[in-house]
């Protein structure tokens, strides 16, 4: 058996490293890691997973680019996000090529504006392989009372 040299071991693996750290995210991953940065607070996170010209849907009201919901809903986002829980339910991905749908179904717990609340969501998020990483597109979200 041939023996392998330290310093040919630590090469090898400063490589894996160096390649595993360049892998992209799934769009999973990706959507999973804009709304932990929404809980976490951190702004600067969560619009680098956005496309400038995202187009988000909620409620029947438009938002139509990263500075708009940066201006108007971010921050109402991020403190629900704060003071809930959002637990996924059931998560569906398909890829094309550049192209991503992530399907989810969540259920949330927390309060909002002081008072109780659980609800049960339904949201479409359309991603965009930019390089190695996958850019939010565009979101609908739409939620209900649990019965």
């Amino acid at each position: 058996m041939k023996k392998k040299s330290v310093p040919g071991l630590f090469l090898a693996a400063a490589l894996f490293a160096v390649s595993s750290t360049g892998l992209a995210a799934s769009p999973k991953e990706a959507l999973a890691t804009f709304h932990d940065a929404l809980t976490s607070g951190d702004k600067t996170k969560a619009l680098s997973l956005l496309a400038p010209d995202i187009a988000i849907y909620e409620s029947g009201y438009v938002e139509r680019s990263r500075d708009e919901y940066a201006h108007h809903h971010l921050g109402g986002d991020m403190e629900f996000a704060k003071t809930s829980t959002r637990k996924v339910l059931k998560q569906t991905e398909r890829i094309d090529g550049n192209t991503a749908v992530v399907w989810e179904e969540t259920e949330t717990t927390g309060t909002s504006k002081g008072k109780p609340l659980h609800v049960l969501g339904t949201g479409t998020a359309v991603l965009e392989r930019k390089g190695d990483t996958w850019a939010i597109v565009h979101v609908h979200w739409s939620s209900r009372k649990a019965k």
